[in-house]
Formats: C-alpha cells, structure tokens, sequence
C-alpha cells in the first residue's frame, strides 16, 4: 500500500493501522526524511551511536537514524517535536539503564545546547520523561539492541508483537497526552483514529 504524506508535519502512521507494512510505513518517511548530515552536529554527537567516542556512552539508548526513522513507526508517532520527545524518551527508558541523573543532564543539554529546532519546550520535556518511565515499564526489548531490518516485510502490529511493545501501554499514555495538550497537532491526532474506531463500535451495539 502506497502511504504519500505532503509534509513531515502530516507524516504518521497511528497505532490503529498496524496492519500496515513497515516497508511502507518506511518508505513514506524517507520520501520526507533529511539526510543525515543535515542534522546538526550536536545532535548526532548524543543520540546517535557512529558519531560517539567507542566505550564512552554519555546516553543509553543511542541509535542509528535508520533504527530511528523505524522506531517512530513502532510506536505510531509523527516527525513533530512531541513525537520526538516521546520517540527518544521511549528509546532511553527501554535499556533499563536510564537513572534520573541521565535523564535530567539529557534534558539539560538539549534545552542548552540544542539547535532551536531540536530543542524540547516544557511540554516536551514532560513527554520525553513520561516516555522515559513507559519504556521502562514495558517489558519490550531494548530497542536500541534489535537489529530492525528483519521486520520489513512484517506488519507494524506484527512487530510489535516481536518485541514485546505493548499497545494497549501506548494507547492509555496517548489518551492522556491529548487531553493534557489539545491545542497540539501531534498529540491531539493520537486519538483521533481510536476514537473514531470506538464511535463506530458503540453504532454497532445500538
């Protein structure tokens, strides 16, 4: 199935569409994608692992821009700050090995050092520690260890199912991010397949 997204601002594959291949899932993003070296310095020196020193790890969690992009379709987020922040949250907190010191000097030099275009606001720092706990508390495996090219010809929910995402977790959270911030384009559309899902079951019982 073809996905065409006119924007990165309009790129999302939500949670209720996991039948959806993760090569098309995939091939949609990189049509809108940056190359990678137009992403500043800073920011691949931290989150991504073939610009860091080898044997010093300053984040757990460091990912590759290819494991990136496929994490985003995991876990149905968009391309937009919040999606990000939940994105690089999720990612840290799923090794198991983020404390709260890692976590608040993450934040720190993100809101210090950071381009402004890769700089999390209040509501993105919230989401980035909420996401930060959730990975933790799944019982995924460490997405950062998983070798992501096996699931291209699998479905989104299918991979999922491999890695222990759970999404139902993920469902509750996005629920209560799109109350928290209504006036946000990517936490408000969260819900909107759900709940047109729910809508249309509740017709069906009356």
């Amino acid at each position: 199935m073809l996905l065409c997204f006119s924007s990165y601002k309009d790129w999302l594959v939500p949670l209720n569409q996991g039948d959806t291949l993760v090569e098309d899932a995939l091939l949609s993003l990189r049509a809108l994608g940056a190359p990678q070296e137009e992403i500043p310095l800073i920011v691949r020196l931290l989150e991504n692992p073939d610009y860091q020193i080898p044997g010093l790890t300053l984040f757990h969690g460091a990912v590759d821009l290819a494991t990136h992009d496929y994490i985003h379709i995991l876990l149905g987020r968009g391309l937009m700050p919040k999606d990000e922040a939940f994105t690089i949250g999720f990612t840290m907190g799923s090794t198991n090995e983020v404390g709260l010191l890692e976590e608040e000097l993450f934040c720190t030099i993100n809101r210090l050092l950071y381009p402004k275009l890769y700089r999390f606001g209040p509501e993105e720092i919230a989401i980035f520690k909420d996401a930060v706990q959730l990975g933790r508390m799944s019982l995924c495996q460490p997405l950062n260890q998983v070798n992501f090219n096996d699931f291209a010809h699998s479905t989104i929910s299918g991979m999922r199912t491999a890695l222990g995402v759970e999404e139902d977790l993920l469902k509750a959270y996005y629920a209560i991010e799109a109350k928290r911030y209504p006036q946000a384009k990517e936490s408000e559309r969260l819900m909107n397949t759900w709940q047109h899902d729910d809508e249309a079951i509740k017709g069906l019982k009356h």
